[in-house]
């Protein structure tokens, strides 16, 4: 095994698990900078597969890091990209809800919650947006999204039914 792929996969991972404001999609466009534009470790398909493919698997979404490893450097790629990924965010947070236990309810503590707020949501925004692109399904992608959007702001629907909804479109446009 090369040992300067792991190495290059731990200096990747690790200080962006210690940007997951969010949750661990929120990232996703830096993962797939770095791993598809940077390194070319893999294509733009594989990427989307990956990634649909941690989604649909029990556990967080950013386990996507423990197939992008194990392609990229086999099973120690996996092992390295999972502790990378999840060993500093999870020692950051243990030392912050400390702090955050006994600040509860301090002025910097309200303003920063309320400032991390719209920064996760940006980040996330940019995930989905990165996923757009790679996935590249053209504008009737964009449209079943934008769609799909408007209703469930309006509206008590399933995802579920959306995401049907979306498959039937794809299947009568012969997509």
């Amino acid at each position: 095994m090369d040992d300067d792929i792991l190495l290059k996969l731990v200096l990747i991972m690790a200080p962006l698990s210690l940007a997951t404001v969010g949750g661990g999609q929120s990232i996703l466009p830096d993962i797939h900078r770095q791993i598809v534009d940077v390194h070319g470790w893999l294509s733009e398909s594989r990427f989307v597969a990956d990634f649909a493919i941690s989604r649909m698997a029990p556990g967080p979404g950013s386990l996507i890091v423990t197939l992008i490893g194990w392609q990229v450097a086999g099973f120690w790629g996996a092992v390295i990209c999972t502790f990378a990924m999840f060993v500093p965010s999870s020692l950051l947070v243990l030392a912050l809800a400390r702090i955050w236990a006994r600040n509860r309810g301090a002025a910097w503590q309200i303003a920063v919650e309320k400032g991390l707020a719209p920064v996760a949501a940006g980040l996330i925004l940019a995930a989905s947006l990165t996923l757009f692109r790679a996935a590249s399904g053209g504008w009737l992608a964009w449209l079943v999204a934008a769609t799909s959007t408007a209703i469930i702001l309006r509206l008590a629907v399933s995802p579920l039914i959306l995401i049907a909804g979306g498959a039937c479109v794809f299947l009568l446009m012969g997509s």
